[in-house]
């Protein structure tokens, strides 16, 4: 089957991944809970099953909107990935793991916001919709959420990479090859680094320009007021 080549910047993000085969149709996604400095010993090896077995990245994702963002960098700068294997426990304050299954069912909305899911900020504000778009088209997704099991993993994994299509858990799984368009080259841009506080509709946005104003102006008041001048004449 064609393989093509990554981007020479992939993959643009750092992350907590592990970087395999470059030619591998698969990438494995393990969603955390927790700290990074308090990943429990099952979680690790769910990862490195991943990419032992042959993933072209391995790794753990915790929040819905910018470690979704990253991830979704990474894998359109590499058109060899097919699948996106994941599996994990749920982030309980974050519904990561729903969040994925409604992006690739549902997409997002004119605001970039994940349809069809219950997460608290599901928004993808730092990425373009052509990069969301491709990631959906791209891949097909392997849900194992809640199977603890790495010997599964590696068998997803190993499915995955075969020549005709194999039954795995209800998927029929091969490599069909690399998708037929060039990479996608892109990091996040950072417009939004905390979208928990972006507005949700224009209500919020209009209280949210307004406070803005009004900060702008205060900056610009204290500003002259520093500089020895009067303020001028708008601002009282």
């Amino acid at each position: 089957m064609l393989k093509t080549e990554t981007h020479p910047d992939y993959p643009p993000e750092e992350g907590c991944y592990i970087r395999g085969n470059d030619r591998s149709p698969v990438a494995v996604l393990i969603i955390l809970k927790w700290d990074q400095d308090k990943v429990p010993p099952e979680i690790e090896r769910l990862v490195r099953a991943g990419a032992e077995s042959g993933a072209a990245l391995s790794g753990t994702l915790q929040t819905e909107n910018i470690g979704l963002e990253k991830v979704i960098c990474n894998i359109v700068s590499n058109p060899n990935i097919r699948y996106l294997v994941m599996g994990g426990p749920e982030s309980p304050g974050h519904l990561t793991g729903d969040v994925i299954r409604a992006l690739f069912e549902n997409g997002v909305d004119e605001k970039q916001r994940i349809m069809g899911t219950e997460s608290p900020h599901p928004f993808l504000f730092n990425i373009s919709p052509e990069m969301i778009e491709r990631f959906r088209e791209q891949l097909t997704l392997v849900d194992l959420q809640f199977q603890g099991d790495p010997d599964l993993v590696r068998k997803a994994v190993w499915s995955c990479y075969q020549e005709e299509p194999v039954e795995f858990m209800g998927y029929s799984l091969y490599d069909p090859g690399a998708y037929p368009e060039p990479p996608l080259s892109g990091t996040i841009t950072w417009k939004v680094m905390q979208p928990y506080w972006e507005p949700e509709d224009d209500k919020q946005r209009e209280a949210k320009r307004k406070a803005q104003d009004l900060m702008e102006r205060i900056t610009r008041r204290n500003e002259e007021r520093a500089a020895g001048s009067e303020p001028s004449g708008g601002d009282r």
